[in-house]
């Protein structure tokens, strides 16, 4: 599998449990990882490319995105950056909303974006044309709403629209195939819905990663992102039983079509 680049840093996909991505950061013999749910596979790809871990970023608690914290920490005492959460135990730099980091071995500075919905305390970090946000936005989909409420998920859906069309969206897993397929049930006439599906298909046929989409992509094709077009209003009031008028209705109506799709 190539190397995904981002500007002038490879970022490698290590796959981990059934379909998460540790996103993986290379610069020269620098390494830094996001949301390394699992040690194993990361300190192997490391020996293997003869890389140094400098960093971990964590955009929220669930386990199979931190609990290979603390085993990456005995081999690298490296800082990790992670939200505002007990939950995290290993985050050593905290960061919120608006804050703004360096990556000195990368030279690429990340903005912090709190992003909740899918967890209370979920943030993404943006830098360098490339956009971590974990298990919020994801290629033509968004996370469950573990912890939040479509309010929530929706303005943190908004905030990270607002980024440059061309940012290249590292989400937490492989779901696009049946995102898309659900897309394609709530937006039917969406022809870019099934362009994407063909060229995903062709990635997965080749057992290559879907991953990274744009934003551009996105908001062309995610139904999550496209709560105030009417074809996905009519759907979502049709699922409901009821008209639906404001977005944050049809994006939680949508969000609780998909949780049983």
């Amino acid at each position: 599998m190539n190397d995904i680049s981002a500007n002038h840093i490879d970022v490698y996909p290590v796959r981990a449990f059934q379909d998460n991505y540790v996103w993986t950061l290379r610069q020269g013999s620098n390494a830094a990882v996001v949301d390394p749910g699992d040690a194993k596979p990361v300190l192997a790809y490391l020996k293997a490319q003869k890389l140094k871990l400098t960093a971990i970023l964590n955009t929220h608690h669930h386990a199979d995105h931190v609990g290979g914290n603390a085993e990456l920490l005995e081999h690298f005492p490296v800082p990790v950056y992670g939200p505002y959460d007990e939950r995290i135990p290993t985050v050593s730099h905290r960061v919120r909303e608006g804050d703004r980091f360096t990556l000195q071995e990368f030279g690429v500075e990340f903005e912090v974006f709190e992003i909740p919905g899918h967890t209370k305390s979920h943030i993404a970090f943006y830098g360098g044309g490339m956009l971590y946000c974990g298990d919020t936005l994801f290629a033509c989909g968004c996370g469950r709403l573990f912890e939040g409420t479509p309010a929530q998920m929706y303005d943190s859906l908004a905030k990270l629209a607002q980024l440059p069309a061309a940012t290249r969206v590292y989400c937490g897993h492989e779901y696009t195939m049946a995102n898309i397929k659900f897309g394609k049930v709530v937006e039917a006439g969406n022809a870019e819905l099934a362009k994407w599906e063909q060229a995903a298909g062709a990635q997965r046929a080749k057992d290559e990663p879907t991953l990274p989409s744009t934003l551009a992509q996105e908001k062309l094709a995610n139904p999550f992102l496209r709560c105030d077009q009417p074809e996905v209003i009519a759907a979502a009031s049709k699922h409901a039983g009821k008209p639906l008028k404001d977005p944050v209705s049809v994006l939680g109506a949508i969000r609780e079509w998909k949780n049983n799709f």
